[in-house]
């Protein structure tokens, strides 16, 4: 009978760390999205409003690769009051020759942390100035922490500031995190404070309103929109999308549909037909990426579903490798 694996996040915490090789299988991911016909089908959403909670299905069939895998994140902002995670889910891994099931990931979102930090890491290792030292993070969740984490893995950061609504929260995520990284981290007041001079900025927040000014942009400048991964939510104002030199999407099929791109097309700031470079294609090395220090550059990522079959199938191989997780019969 075929069996079927079973893995727990805390199996999972420690055979996929946030790790070099975490970000190189991202990486992977994305060039594969460039080069290779990846069935990728539109993500499956569910709102409920009333509990500010979202859940997205998403999956991707990456030719060439053993197995995909098919996630289920909820997102439930009002849990921290709750004092409960917002974040929770678990992914299916499925034979790409049977479609049987070899493994079910019970990661509470931990794969999708760590493949999300992956992301901006990568979109930083192509996209921002290769000196790039003083970091910016606007947002104070769980995922401002891993994106810090994951970009001092790619820049010679030495210095970082942390902005977010919750003043408290964003100072206690800086004095967690100056000690973790062994680098000063300082929260500001003022998000156009925590801007001014940093080489890259990070936005991390659910936020349904415009967080980050075009106007507060500087040459060299690069920015990571991660947080804009549904229609009603927007932490770039529009207008810093037309001021960029370079705007690049992790999808652009995604990205004119939801985030910080779908914004600035509804507004008219920009238009609906412009034609915009995807991360994959920089990766992969069929266009270029930040080709000067001057700059200003945007990456806008909405979260792809390759992401999420690179990473699981990262764990599952890892997991065999070192004999961890419990066997069932499926």
């Amino acid at each position: 009978m075929p069996r079927m694996k079973l893995l727990t996040e805390r199996e999972l915490r420690t055979i996929v760390p946030l790790d070099i090789m975490a970000l190189q299988c991202v990486e992977g991911a994305f060039s594969s999205l460039a080069t290779k016909a990846v069935a990728m089908p539109p993500i499956l959403r569910l709102d409920i409003p009333e509990h500010r909670g979202e859940v997205d299905v998403k999956t991707a069939f990456v030719p060439g690769l053993d197995n995909f895998a098919i996630k289920i994140s909820p997102g439930f902002f009002n849990n921290p009051k709750l004092g409960l995670p917002s974040t929770n889910g678990l992914m299916v891994l499925l034979s790409s020759t049977t479609g049987l099931v070899q493994a079910i990931l019970l990661d509470n979102g931990y794969l999708t942390d760590v493949r999300t930090a992956a992301a901006g890491a990568v979109a930083a290792k192509y996209l921002a100035r290769k000196d790039a030292s003083v970091a910016a993070v606007l947002g104070a969740g769980n995922q401002a922490k891993l994106q810090l984490q994951a970009l001092a893995l790619v820049r010679p950061i030495c210095e970082a500031r942390i902005w977010a609504r919750d003043a408290y929260k964003a100072k206690t995520v800086a004095q967690e995190l100056s000690t973790v990284l062994k680098f000063p981290v300082c929260a500001y007041e003022d998000a156009i404070q925590a801007l001014a001079g940093s080489h890259i900025v990070v936005t991390t927040t659910p936020a349904d309103k415009p967080i980050l000014k075009s106007s507060w942009l500087e040459p060299g400048q690069h920015v990571t929109a991660m947080g804009s991964d549904a229609e009603h939510k927007n932490e770039i104002e529009p207008a810093a999308i037309r001021r960029a030199d370079l705007y690049v999407a992790d999808s652009l099929k995604q990205t004119r549909l939801l985030g910080e791109l779908h914004h600035a097309i509804a507004l008219g700031t920009v238009p609906e037909d412009a034609k915009f470079t995807e991360l994959g294609e920089i990766v992969a090395g069929l266009k270029a990426g930040r080709t000067s220090d001057v700059q200003i550059t945007i990456a806008g990522l909405t979260e792809t579903g390759i992401q999420d079959t690179a990473i699981a199938s990262l764990a599952f191989a890892r997991s065999v490798a070192e004999k961890v997780g419990s066997e069932f019969e499926s």
